[in-house]
């Protein structure tokens, strides 16, 4: 991963010892969905041909290629969703064919030339008060798939701060994927494959992007940000990303691990600094997909058990009472990380 070594408990270890987030996605073996309209439905922002090629086969072998990298390592009780979390943790069959599979499901689903625009809607909104109009966001959207060199992606994201954002991305990464240096929950995506606009647009993607952005779905993107802010997907997202998090874990496991076996040393030495960490959950911006009572009283129980055990550490106590108290605290931080993806 691209971060600091101590995360990689914190991902991949959590999957392969079954400690997995609850997800929504598709499951092995993974299916071509069919098409909610006719090959021709899109004409003329999309050519007949141009679909059935780009559905029955690009999409379809993503498909097939990804059923078979999963079986092949043993992969088949991961999602969907958890083969895209931890993609730099997969090796490149795996991240570009789940990748493949997930961007062109949501795209199949977001086009459609009778459902424009709802400034009423909760999306619209939204979008108004993000961008100012979907004008304003249509360029975005165009300048973000424009000048994507090469193939990849435009998208409309739900951040962790549950608020939109557009970025693009190339081959086959999306936003939820670890890899991605901009995390969210897809709610829109505008393929910019050579694929899915050759055949009628030949080098003028500019054109492409224009005809596109006019033949999408609102209603259909107006669920998925709707479901995308309560989704246990982003919640898993925000944890993921969450910096404050991921630095108390590490002195978590840096202080906890050697304890069972015996080794006070390190939580004797780092006290201090484990309860500074437990207090910069509170003290510091947490991402809103996680801003709940919850989340906060347990936040709130680490960080005065965390009190308490420096507090023995000052006065010397013995082993044993450190090794009780720190096991209490090992428990709370889990509740948290329970708590994030549920």
């Amino acid at each position: 991963m691209k971060t600091n070594s101590y995360i990689f408990p914190l991902a991949i270890i959590f999957l392969l010892a079954g400690f997995t987030p609850k997800l929504t996605a598709q499951n092995y073996p993974f299916e071509l969905p069919k098409l909610p309209y006719a090959y021709n439905a899109l004409e003329p922002a999309v050519d007949a041909q141009t679909m059935e090629i780009h559905h029955s086969k690009h999409h379809a072998g993503y498909v097939k290629n990804l059923n078979a990298a999963v079986k092949e390592n043993n992969y088949e009780k991961y999602s969907l969703d958890e083969l895209m979390l931890y993609a730099g943790e997969f090796d490149n069959a795996i991240r570009n064919n789940a990748g493949g599979h997930y961007n062109h499901s949501l795209f199949w689903r977001i086009l459609s030339l009778n459902n424009p625009f709802n400034a009423g809607s909760e999306v619209g909104k939204a979008v108004n008060v993000t961008f100012g109009s979907l004008d304003s966001l249509k360029k975005l959207l165009n300048k973000a798939g424009a000048t994507r060199f090469g193939s990849g992606w435009a998208w409309l994201y739900v951040t962790t701060d549950l608020k939109l954002a557009v970025s693009s991305s190339p081959n086959q990464d999306n936003p939820i994927m670890d890899v991605s240096p901009e995390r969210g929950v897809p709610i829109l995506c505008i393929d910019v494959w050579e694929h899915a606009y050759y055949l009628k647009y030949q080098n003028k993607r500019g054109d492409y992007l224009a005809a596109l952005i006019d033949a999408v779905n609102w209603e259909a993107v107006d669920n998925n940000y709707r479901e995308a802010l309560i989704s246990p997907l982003l919640r898993t997202v925000a944890k993921e990303t969450w910096k404050e998090l991921i630095t108390f874990h590490g002195v978590m496991s840096q202080t906890f691990h050697p304890s069972e076996e015996g080794n006070l040393k390190p939580i004797r030495e780092r006290s201090g600094e484990f309860l500074a960490k437990a207090k910069a959950l509170q003290t510091e911006k947490m991402p809103a997909a996680l801003d709940d009572p919850e989340i906060k009283k347990a936040i709130g129980d680490l960080i005065k058990g965390a009190a308490i055990l420096n507090q023995l550490v000052i006065k010397k106590a013995d082993d044993k009472t450190l090794i009780h108290n720190l096991d209490e605290l090992h428990d709370v931080f889990h509740t948290i990380q329970g708590l994030c993806r549920h």
